[in-house]
Protein backbone atom coordinates (compact mmCIF):
# COMPACT_ATOMS: atom_id res chain seq x y z
CA UNK A 1 0.00 0.00 0.00
CA UNK A 2 2.79 2.35 0.87
CA UNK A 3 4.53 1.47 -2.38
CA UNK A 4 1.42 2.27 -4.41
CA UNK A 5 0.90 5.66 -2.71
CA UNK A 6 4.54 6.56 -3.28
CA UNK A 7 4.22 5.69 -6.96
CA UNK A 8 1.02 7.74 -7.26
CA UNK A 9 2.65 10.73 -5.57
CA UNK A 10 5.65 10.54 -7.93
CA UNK A 11 3.37 10.34 -10.97
CA UNK A 12 1.41 13.39 -9.81
CA UNK A 13 4.68 15.31 -9.22
CA UNK A 14 6.00 14.46 -12.67
CA UNK A 15 2.68 15.39 -14.24
CA UNK A 16 2.53 18.79 -12.53
CA UNK A 17 6.19 19.51 -13.39
CA UNK A 18 5.43 18.97 -17.08
CA UNK A 19 2.64 21.58 -16.87
CA UNK A 20 4.76 24.25 -15.09
CA UNK A 21 3.52 27.77 -15.93
CA UNK A 22 5.98 30.42 -17.18
CA UNK A 23 5.83 33.44 -14.88
CA UNK A 24 3.91 36.37 -16.38
CA UNK A 25 6.70 38.84 -15.57
CA UNK A 26 9.12 36.81 -17.72
CA UNK A 27 6.76 36.94 -20.71
CA UNK A 28 6.26 40.70 -20.28
CA UNK A 29 10.02 41.28 -19.97
CA UNK A 30 10.72 39.25 -23.14
CA UNK A 31 8.10 41.16 -25.13
CA UNK A 32 9.45 44.50 -23.88
CA UNK A 33 13.02 43.57 -24.82
CA UNK A 34 11.93 42.48 -28.30
CA UNK A 35 9.92 45.68 -28.77
CA UNK A 36 12.81 47.83 -27.52
CA UNK A 37 15.23 46.08 -29.87
CA UNK A 38 12.90 46.61 -32.82
CA UNK A 39 12.54 50.33 -32.01
CA UNK A 40 16.31 50.72 -31.64
CA UNK A 41 16.97 48.96 -34.95
CA UNK A 42 14.30 51.05 -36.66
CA UNK A 43 15.86 54.26 -35.33
CA UNK A 44 19.52 53.49 -35.97
CA UNK A 45 19.51 50.79 -38.65
CA UNK A 46 19.60 53.20 -41.56
CA UNK A 47 17.13 51.43 -43.81
CA UNK A 48 16.98 53.59 -46.95
CA UNK A 49 17.99 56.83 -45.26
CA UNK A 50 19.89 59.04 -47.74
CA UNK A 51 22.48 59.79 -45.06
CA UNK A 52 23.69 56.21 -45.34
CA UNK A 53 24.65 56.81 -48.95
CA UNK A 54 26.23 60.24 -48.47
CA UNK A 55 27.93 62.08 -50.06
CA UNK A 56 26.02 60.92 -53.13
CA UNK A 57 22.92 63.10 -53.43
CA UNK A 58 22.32 62.58 -57.14
CA UNK A 59 23.47 60.45 -60.06
CA UNK A 60 25.63 63.35 -61.27
CA UNK A 61 27.28 63.52 -57.85
CA UNK A 62 27.82 59.76 -57.91
CA UNK A 63 29.53 59.96 -61.31
CA UNK A 64 32.12 62.33 -59.87
CA UNK A 65 33.28 59.56 -57.53
CA UNK A 66 33.58 56.86 -60.17
CA UNK A 67 37.03 55.76 -61.22
CA UNK A 68 37.80 57.70 -64.42
CA UNK A 69 38.53 55.86 -67.63
CA UNK A 70 41.61 56.44 -69.71
CA UNK A 71 44.03 54.82 -72.09
CA UNK A 72 47.78 54.50 -71.62
CA UNK A 73 47.99 55.35 -67.92
CA UNK A 74 46.71 52.74 -65.46
CA UNK A 75 44.24 54.83 -63.48
CA UNK A 76 43.55 52.00 -61.06
CA UNK A 77 47.24 52.05 -60.21
CA UNK A 78 46.99 55.84 -59.90
CA UNK A 79 44.11 55.55 -57.49
CA UNK A 80 45.84 52.87 -55.40
CA UNK A 81 49.09 54.86 -55.22
CA UNK A 82 47.21 58.07 -54.43
CA UNK A 83 45.38 56.42 -51.53
CA UNK A 84 48.68 54.98 -50.28
CA UNK A 85 50.83 58.12 -50.49
CA UNK A 86 48.47 61.11 -50.67
CA UNK A 87 45.14 60.08 -49.18
CA UNK A 88 46.43 60.38 -45.60
CA UNK A 89 46.51 64.17 -45.93
CA UNK A 90 44.22 64.95 -48.87
CA UNK A 91 41.65 62.22 -48.05
CA UNK A 92 40.66 59.53 -50.53
CA UNK A 93 37.78 61.74 -51.68
CA UNK A 94 40.19 64.56 -52.55
CA UNK A 95 38.52 67.02 -50.19
CA UNK A 96 41.59 67.64 -48.04
CA UNK A 97 41.75 68.25 -44.29
CA UNK A 98 41.52 71.59 -42.45
CA UNK A 99 44.93 72.95 -41.41
CA UNK A 100 46.63 69.93 -42.92
CA UNK A 101 46.10 69.81 -46.69
CA UNK A 102 43.96 71.76 -49.19
CA UNK A 103 41.42 69.98 -51.39
CA UNK A 104 42.35 68.49 -54.76
CA UNK A 105 38.75 68.06 -55.89
CA UNK A 106 37.87 71.11 -57.97
CA UNK A 107 41.32 72.62 -57.39
CA UNK A 108 42.55 75.10 -59.99
CA UNK A 109 46.12 74.05 -59.10
CA UNK A 110 45.40 70.43 -59.97
CA UNK A 111 43.59 71.31 -63.18
CA UNK A 112 46.09 73.98 -64.21
CA UNK A 113 49.52 73.85 -65.80
CA UNK A 114 51.08 70.41 -66.27
CA UNK A 115 54.54 71.75 -65.45
CA UNK A 116 53.24 73.22 -62.21
CA UNK A 117 51.34 70.18 -61.00
CA UNK A 118 54.32 67.88 -61.61
CA UNK A 119 56.69 70.16 -59.70
CA UNK A 120 54.61 70.21 -56.51
CA UNK A 121 55.11 66.57 -55.40
CA UNK A 122 58.74 66.56 -56.59
CA UNK A 123 59.88 69.27 -54.15
CA UNK A 124 56.88 69.88 -51.90
CA UNK A 125 54.98 73.07 -51.11
CA UNK A 126 55.17 75.54 -48.22
CA UNK A 127 53.09 78.51 -47.19
CA UNK A 128 49.48 79.68 -47.39
CA UNK A 129 47.80 78.86 -50.68
CA UNK A 130 44.61 79.98 -52.38
CA UNK A 131 42.64 77.15 -53.97
CA UNK A 132 39.68 78.03 -56.18
CA UNK A 133 39.25 81.39 -54.45
CA UNK A 134 39.56 80.08 -50.89
CA UNK A 135 42.65 80.57 -48.73
CA UNK A 136 44.24 77.62 -46.94
CA UNK A 137 47.02 77.75 -44.39
CA UNK A 138 48.68 74.43 -43.71
CA UNK A 139 51.64 75.12 -41.38
CA UNK A 140 53.36 71.76 -41.89
CA UNK A 141 53.36 72.21 -45.67
CA UNK A 142 53.56 69.39 -48.18
CA UNK A 143 56.54 67.07 -48.25
CA UNK A 144 58.25 66.03 -51.46
CA UNK A 145 56.31 62.77 -51.56
CA UNK A 146 56.90 62.36 -55.29
CA UNK A 147 60.68 62.55 -55.05
CA UNK A 148 60.93 58.87 -54.12
CA UNK A 149 58.30 57.65 -56.61
CA UNK A 150 59.03 56.28 -60.06
CA UNK A 151 58.04 58.35 -63.09
CA UNK A 152 55.34 55.81 -63.93
CA UNK A 153 53.79 55.91 -60.45
CA UNK A 154 53.83 59.70 -60.21
CA UNK A 155 52.39 60.06 -63.71
CA UNK A 156 49.59 57.65 -62.78
CA UNK A 157 48.81 59.54 -59.55
CA UNK A 158 48.76 62.96 -61.22
CA UNK A 159 46.64 61.73 -64.11
CA UNK A 160 44.24 60.17 -61.65
CA UNK A 161 43.77 63.31 -59.51
CA UNK A 162 43.26 65.42 -62.64
CA UNK A 163 40.36 63.19 -63.70
CA UNK A 164 38.82 62.16 -60.35
CA UNK A 165 36.17 63.76 -58.08
CA UNK A 166 34.75 65.89 -60.86
CA UNK A 167 38.10 67.16 -62.17
CA UNK A 168 37.90 66.99 -65.95
CA UNK A 169 41.37 67.60 -67.36
CA UNK A 170 41.73 66.15 -70.84
CA UNK A 171 44.84 64.17 -71.67
CA UNK A 172 47.24 62.38 -69.41
CA UNK A 173 50.54 63.10 -67.76
CA UNK A 174 53.17 60.73 -69.08
CA UNK A 175 56.20 59.23 -67.39
CA UNK A 176 58.32 61.09 -69.96
CA UNK A 177 56.86 64.43 -68.84
CA UNK A 178 57.56 63.61 -65.21
CA UNK A 179 61.13 62.63 -66.10
CA UNK A 180 61.69 65.88 -67.99
CA UNK A 181 60.40 68.06 -65.12
CA UNK A 182 62.37 66.00 -62.60
CA UNK A 183 65.49 66.83 -64.59
CA UNK A 184 64.69 70.55 -64.39
CA UNK A 185 63.92 70.40 -60.66
CA UNK A 186 67.19 68.56 -60.06
CA UNK A 187 68.22 68.04 -56.43
CA UNK A 188 66.06 70.84 -55.06
CA UNK A 189 65.18 70.21 -51.42
CA UNK A 190 63.48 73.52 -50.62
CA UNK A 191 59.69 73.32 -50.96
CA UNK A 192 58.07 75.56 -53.55
CA UNK A 193 56.07 78.60 -52.55
CA UNK A 194 52.80 79.36 -54.33
CA UNK A 195 54.38 82.51 -55.77
CA UNK A 196 57.21 80.50 -57.33
CA UNK A 197 54.79 77.98 -58.84
CA UNK A 198 52.62 80.66 -60.43
CA UNK A 199 55.48 81.27 -62.89
CA UNK A 200 54.88 77.89 -64.51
Amino acid sequence: MNHESTTTTQSMGESSAGRAVVPMWLIVLTVMLMFGGAVYFDSYGGWFDSKVYAPYRSFADLENYQLPHGEGIDLRLGQAKFELYCGVCHNNDGKGKPNQAPPLAGSDWVQGSTERVIRIPLAGLQGPIEVSGQKYNFPAGMTAVGASLTEDDLAAILTYIRQAWGNKVEGQISAEQVKAIRGKVGNRTTPWTPEELKKF
